[in-house]
């Protein structure tokens, strides 16, 4: 009975039915995990597909100053340069000197000329000698009053700006007068050395016709050696002339100049030079060192067709610039040296400012982004003035709202944004 009883245990544990029951179960339990995965992707996919939001850097409107400049590539030059030219005909000797050096006035003799007998012994060669003679008295006249004129000048701009300086702390004189006094007395001193330049010039033209003339008169010495000596104290910048060789009068020689007595010329656009004045701030740069300060001395009148490196013809105007209150290293600038200006056109103490890069246009109108609760919202503008960095903002913003610096294309209004970190 026992043995009978066990195997009906065993036959109910395994039978057939039983293992039936369990199938059912486990079928349920895939389906749960595959519909389960099956949502979770769907999900995953759905975020995936869901618009997230534009990283965007914001900015704030502030108040503040704003100058325009004018920016333009130019060049130094020498601003009293002279070209030396033989006096008479003859015979001239090899010339020693280089570019670069050094020469004094009236004592570095630059090169010796000794002068032929056939125009020593023509009576109209000699009659020019007389007419070069009485046109360098004149000319040395005419210098000499120059230089009368440019010291009373300089004088009367010089106590104007003394006395300006005296006023000023009174507040009576507006900053405007004062650059203007400061820029009179600057350029009235350099009007003066550029006269007594040129007097100097004057007095070695008389001397060197004198010589041709007696030269004329006395043909006894028609052998004798003319020197031509240095009219200015600076450097040799060019010589033209260098081997002996039979020249003519008026053969340019050599051209000599002072290095230290430096301006800047810049060809600057006609659109743009017409709102440059002299007496304009300018900021010099990319010359090697730090920036300088200097002051535009003149505008041309007259501009010149210029055609650019892609092909476009241009109208430019020279503007002469003068350094103010130059550092020693400005010295290391030579004649022809390139720098670039940056002219003051325009400037205004107090205005609403607003980053270049935050304004666009769409057809006629300014607009730009603001950060508006996460959302990039569109607004209409106006704009003023620009120094490409900033922008004057005339109206349509306040100070301190947010707006997106150089939105990308995906920005559009009502589209979500958030600030980047």
């Amino acid at each position: 009975m026992s043995v009978s009883s066990a195997s009906t245990n065993e036959e109910k544990e395994t039978a057939p039915w039983e293992a039936k029951r369990t199938q059912p179960k486990r079928g349920r339990l895939r389906k749960v995990i595959t519909w389960g995965l099956g949502l979770g992707l769907l999900v995953f996919i759905g975020y995936g597909l869901k618009p997230q939001p534009v990283e965007v850097e914001v900015v704030s409107v502030t108040r503040g100053p704003l100058t325009v400049h004018v920016s333009e590539e130019g060049k130094t030059r020498i601003r009293n340069r002279y070209v030396l030219s033989a006096p008479v005909a003859g015979q001239m000797q090899r010339v020693p000197f280089k570019a670069g050096d050094k020469i004094k006035a009236g004592e570095t003799v630059l090169t010796a000329i000794e002068p032929t007998l056939a125009p020593l012994l023509d009576a109209r060669s000699k009659a020019q000698a007389e007419a070069r003679v009485a046109m360098a008295e004149a000319a040395l006249s005419r210098a000499g009053e120059a230089v009368q004129i440019a010291k009373t000048t300089a004088q009367f701009a010089e106590t104007n700006w003394e006395r300006v300086k005296k006023i000023a702390d009174t507040g009576s004189v507006s900053a405007s007068d004062q650059d203007n006094a400061e820029s009179a007395a600057m350029v009235g001193k350099q009007e003066v050395q550029s006269a007594e330049f040129a007097l100097q010039v004057a007095e070695y033209d008389l001397e060197q016709a004198k010589a041709a003339l007696m030269q004329m008169e006395s043909p006894k010495v028609a052998g004798a050696v003319i020197e031509v000596k240095a009219p200015v104290t600076g450097d040799v910048l060019k010589v033209m002339q260098e081997s002996s060789a039979v020249v003519t009068p008026g053969t340019a020689i050599m051209e000599v100049g002072d290095p230290r007595d430096i301006e800047i010329e810049a060809e600057i656009l006609s659109r743009d030079a017409v709102a440059i004045e002299p007496g304009a701030i300018v900021s010099i740069e990319q010359w090697g060192g730090e920036p300088l300060r200097g002051r535009v001395r003149r505008v041309e009148p007259a501009a010149f067709t210029k055609v650019s490196a892609l092909g476009v013809e241009e109208q430019r105007v020279i503007v002469l610039v003068d350094f103010v209150d130059p550092p020693p290293e400005v010295q290391r600038l030579g004649d022809r040296y390139r720098v670039e200006v940056r002219v003051a056109v325009w400037k205004k103490e107090d205005v609403m400012l607003i980053p270049a890069g935050a304004v666009f246009r769409e057809g006629n109108l300014w607009r730009t982004f603001i950060y508006d609760n996460g959302k990039a919202k569109a607004v209409t503008v106006e704009a003023g003035r620009s120094d490409g960095r900033m922008t004057e903002l005339v109206s349509g913003l306040e100070v301190g709202a947010e707006v997106l610096l150089h939105p990308p294309d995906t920005v559009m209004d009502g589209v979500s944004v958030k600030k980047r970190n």
